[in-house]
């Protein structure tokens, strides 16, 4: 493909998901994937090697959360790669992420990413989530493909605000995890997303804290 028709490809998928994308936005999602495939070979961050592959199922899946975000301060959980993070921070510069990953490499490489593209509302923060204690706690936490959504709250549900939203992005509809929620947290819905360019069935489950979540004991891992 050709870098004119990548930008058409992240237009027009953008506008399927109801997201106006300018031309300094798509450039900066191109040169985020520039980035993706220079260090994959001494990061080993992801699998999928093609650009269109990474265009839809990095980029394009990662915007499919935009209609369900919320607040000013948004956290991404285990970001690995940057993702979704680093796209939705690309198209919401008034928006404040920071993105937690535990792996020294992969935070490395985030924080390189950040700096070449002068994303000024991204901050990283190399730690183990259940280990975080930020200053403020955050009106939105993400998390893309981590575990069970009961071990997504144990991990992460301190650093939600009250009434603030945990969205974790699923594949199938993960109604066995739902059922295994603790009574902290309260499922308050299950949202089909369709990611333009792929078939692969998506899901998001969108949770909120019951009552105030005390915070979980220090573990001695980094």
């Amino acid at each position: 493909m050709t870098r004119e028709s990548e930008l058409e490809l992240l237009v027009a998928g953008a506008r399927d998901l109801g997201l106006g994308l300018d031309s300094a936005a798509g450039e900066t999602l191109l040169k985020l994937v520039d980035e993706l495939e220079l260090g994959n070979a001494p990061f080993n961050l992801t699998a999928i090697r093609d650009r269109p592959s990474m265009l839809r199922k990095h980029v394009l899946d990662s915007l499919s959360l935009q209609p369900y975000l919320r607040g000013e301060r948004v956290a991404d959980i285990g970001t690995g790669a940057g993702f979704p993070g680093l796209p939705l921070a690309i198209v919401n510069p008034q928006r404040r992420f920071t993105l937690v990953e535990a792996t020294g490499k992969k935070a490395r490489f985030v924080e390189q990413t950040v700096e070449r593209l002068g994303l000024g509302n991204v901050q990283v923060a190399p730690v183990r989530a259940e280990n975080y204690r930020p200053f403020e706690l955050f009106d939105t936490v993400v998390a893309r493909a981590l575990s069970s959504l009961a071990d997504f709250a144990a991990y992460a549900g301190h650093l939600c605000a009250p009434g603030g939203r945990l969205l974790a992005m699923k594949g199938k509809r993960p109604d066995e995890e739902v059922s295994a929620l603790p009574k902290s947290f309260r499922v308050l819905a299950v949202h089909r997303l369709k990611v333009p360019g792929l078939d692969d069935e998506r899901h998001l489950v969108e949770l909120s804290p019951a009552r105030p979540m005390a915070a979980p004991p220090r573990s001695s891992k980094q």
